[in-house]
């Protein structure tokens, strides 16, 4: 299942800059994965400094 950003992002950007296949964007100070695109590798969520992104 492909990860998902919960509302607790604080919109640093970590998360966009591990994607291998950058399958998230920015989006109104938050970030967003677009799920056709995620892998489901789990970077976005290793660095995520408020566990943020969780598989779906």
């Amino acid at each position: 299942m492909a990860y998902k950003i919960s509302d607790d992002c604080l919109g640093c950007g970590a998360c966009a800059d591990e994607c291998p296949v950058n399958a998230i964007s920015e989006k109104d100070g938050k970030y967003v994965i677009n799920a056709d695109e995620c892998v489901e590798c789990g970077a976005c969520a290793g660095v995520c400094p408020v566990e943020a992104p969780k598989q779906d």
